[in-house]
């Protein structure tokens, strides 16, 4: 998932319905906060994982010469890998419970950087960031279990935003790294390598905490549940009985529901789940996974004279998306969701119409998408995509006197008269497009992602974790999230087929009618939540 995650979604049991005199206890100890902490490193992965995409894409489409369909599959594997272990862990984080689920997540994140950083083959890129795509997404979902059922009802909430805000910081760092190391040779290995020190030190806290309280009562280890739970909370004898009575009554309860009943008429079950797949593929429509994982292309291809400039303007969009979750975390109990999502989608659609008008007058096309407008040496043989192993040792891409991709500004010049396109109006043009409308088409970008970064980033998954009851959410929000995988994976893999066939500006413009679709199905499916019980909107939907 958007990945803004499912970090509210397992944030509710039956005890956050109760009166504030029943919540009162002593607040987290270290130890929570220590574990709450190292969960959230994995927010830091994955959101490093979604940053990184655009640019290190940029240097690996000179060096493997790749066509559309591979840059979409280099972009779309850890997409790939992402929906596979949503099928797939559910019974892993079941089984073996949410901290040795994100042990494995780390080792998996490792094991893929060593593959991609040794890559010698798109083949091998590939199988890494597949690899990487199902660690980052099983880490994901084992570190929302982890920090929800290890936190004091109290500081729930603020414990969990700081998964939220890991994940944007992450955004963040993806881009502007990619940006450091855009200028070293083989910098796309040292940028897919950073995300291996917070894996490591992830595993090295894991291993000394306690599994989740909740999951120990599932495997029937009441007692050590308590033990745990009396170290987390600071010994307070009351306390961790009333808490680990409400965690054997909510599983009690979640055991007397079956998965098919999210598919029947009872409670309306089913028209809950339809409107939470249609609100997650809504938000994955809307274009904000092609425009994070093709952010530099396409700035590249709107007026940026070099690659070096676009991945520089791309790492705005890391920034604007950690201001944007401050104010989306800090009033959403004051403001609701649902005014949020209706501001986010205006917001969103307005700004996707601006931007399809200036790329249709900068005549953007697929050309300055897909293929590389640098200088680059033609007498050095590219890497061979048909071969699955190559001699490390003899492989040009490891070579220090490899030709600097980033081209000094004569060079670009060269470059784009030999394309036949030069200076005009005193301003630098590229495809047409004058550097008026390239800033404009930056800022038109900025608003998008912060309009998102506030709306449906973090609310999509708020009002997921408050229509479905407490004995099937977790089953709700599984299908949920495949589907939202699932709809990612289709919408990245075809970006650029797509844009090849309609153009930038018109996908811009599609985008920004299903923010409008958006707009009309929040107002009318989307219940209004805000100052409500989880009972009383449950109860209202079930009688709808």
């Amino acid at each position: 998932m958007d990945p803004m995650s499912e970090t509210k979604i397992l944030t509710s049991n039956p005890s956050e319905t109760q009166n504030l005199e029943q919540q009162r206890s002593t607040g987290s100890s270290w130890l929570v906060l220590v574990a709450a902490g190292a969960a959230s490193l994995s927010g830091l992965m994955l959101g490093y994982e979604m940053g990184l995409t655009s640019g290190v894409l940029l240097q690996l489409r000179d060096l493997l010469r790749l066509s559309c369909r591979e840059q979409e599959l280099l972009v779309s594997s850890p997409l790939l890998g992402a929906l596979i272990i949503c099928l797939a862990g559910g019974p892993i984080l079941d089984r073996y419970g949410r901290r040795c689920s994100l042990l494995l997540s780390a080792a998996l994140v490792v094991g893929g950087s060593i593959v991609l950083i040794a890559a010698s083959s798109l083949v091998a890129l590939t199988l890494g960031r597949v690899i990487v795509g199902m660690g980052t997404a099983l880490s994901g979902t084992g570190a929302c279990l982890y920090i929800a059922e290890i936190s004091p009802t109290e500081r729930r909430g603020l414990l969990v935003t700081l998964y939220e805000l890991m994940l944007v910081v992450g955004v963040m760092l993806g881009f502007s790294c990619s940006y450091a190391f855009a200028t070293l040779p083989n910098g796309w290995a040292y940028t897919f390598g950073l995300v291996i020190p917070p894996a490591l030190l992830q595993i090295s806290v894991l291993v000394f905490l306690p599994p989740s309280p909740r999951f120990l009562v599932t495997q029937g280890k009441v007692e050590q549940a308590r033990t745990v739970l009396a170290r987390m909370r600071g010994g307070v004898q009351e306390h961790v009985e009333k808490e680990l009575l409400d965690i054997r009554t909510g599983i009690k309860e979640e055991s007397e529901h079956s998965f098919w009943e999210l598919f029947s008429t009872k409670a309306n079950l089913r028209s809950r789940l339809l409107t939470g797949v249609i609100l997650v593929f809504l938000q994955q429509a809307t274009g904000q996974p092609n425009i994070l994982s093709y952010a530099s292309p396409l700035l590249r291809s709107v007026g940026f004279d070099s690659d070096a400039a676009a991945t520089l303007a791309s790492t705005g969009f890391g920034v604007v998306k950690v201001v944007g979750t401050i104010p989306a975390v800090l009033l959403v109990d004051s403001v609701g969701t649902k005014s949020f999502l209706c501001g986010g989608a205006v917001a969103m659609g307005v700004s996707l119409v601006a931007l399809g008008a200036l790329t249709h007058h900068s005549h953007t096309n697929l050309t300055s998408l897909c293929t590389s407008h640098t200088a680059f040496n033609h007498t050095r043989a590219a890497w061979d995509l048909n071969e699955t192993s190559v001699n490390l040792a003899n492989s040009d891409i490891f070579l220090t006197d490899l030709p600097d991709q980033w081209s000094s500004e004569e060079s670009q010049r060269t470059t784009r008269a030999d394309d036949g396109v030069g200076e005009s109006g005193g301003g630098s043009t590229y495809g047409g497009g004058s550097s008026l409308l390239k800033w404009a088409s930056l800022i038109s970008l900025l608003v998008y992602v912060a309009a998102f970064s506030i709306s449906l980033g973090p609310m999509v998954y708020v009002v997921l974790s408050e229509i479905f009851p407490m004995g099937v959410r977790g089953r709700a929000v599984s299908v949920v999230s495949a589907v939202n995988w699932a709809t990612n994976l289709l919408i990245s893999m075809t970006f650029l087929t797509i844009t090849e066939k309609i153009g930038v500006a018109n996908v811009m413009f599609l985008y920004a009618a299903m923010s409008f679709v958006l707009l009309v199905f929040v107002i009318f499916c989307v219940p209004e939540t805000k100052g409500r019980t989880l009972e009383e909107i449950s109860k209202e939907l079930a009688e709808k």
